[in-house]
């Protein structure tokens, strides 16, 4: 609970700052594709998902942006075989601080809140619900860099997730999520 405060009260106050400094946000679009394993469960190959969501950019002086999202992300591992594999379905925030060059690159990184929505194990046909086995809140960090097309909007987005909590509702079992993010976004109104 600490954390959800102290994330909402960032959140509040660099927003509330941008709109001072008449900075308003712009709303866009991302989607792309996730490349996933968990990090600490034995033996586990790179799972590819997907990722999509909403973000919103908002400029605090001409080099400076603050950048929340909220993104549906497929994540998960493959454990051994193709056929065995753990599904994690997640409603992740992350909170991004970016440094923007004149040239439309971009450099970003912060913190990011992870919901767990979904968990579910397969092997071969079966498949197995095992969400109660699983923190719901997964905390992480994100950093990368994205391109946006000057004065189109459309964008590029490349990104690593390096979680920092236990993925399992275990003392006995620890694991975090670790993965990258390939995605391209649409700015509305961007300028």
């Amino acid at each position: 609970m600490k954390y959800y405060l102290i994330a909402f009260t960032m959140c509040l106050m660099i927003s509330s700052s941008a709109m001072a400094q008449n900075h308003y946000p712009n709303i866009g679009v991302k989607g792309g594709l996730n490349f996933y394993n968990v990090n600490g469960n034995g033996e586990s190959d790179l799972k590819s998902g997907l990722h999509l969501g909403l973000l919103s950019h908002i400029h605090l002086t001409d080099q400076f942006a603050f950048q929340p999202e909220i993104m549906y992300s497929a994540q998960g591992t493959k454990l051994g075989s193709s056929d065995n594999s753990l599904n994690l379905d997640y409603i992740n925030i992350p909170l991004l601080f970016q440094y923007m060059f004149d040239n439309g690159f971009r450099l970003h990184a912060g913190p990011q809140v992870g919901f767990l929505v979904n968990a579910k194990a397969k092997s071969g046909n079966t498949t197995v619900n095992v969400k109660d086995g699983y923190n719901s809140l997964d905390l992480g960090i994100s950093f990368g860099g994205s391109y946006v097309f000057p004065s189109t909007g459309f964008g590029l987005d490349a990104r690593y997730n390096h979680g920092l909590s236990n993925i399992y509702d275990s003392s006995t079992l620890h694991a975090t999520n670790r993965g990258v993010q390939l995605g391209v976004f649409y700015l509305f109104g961007h300028k």
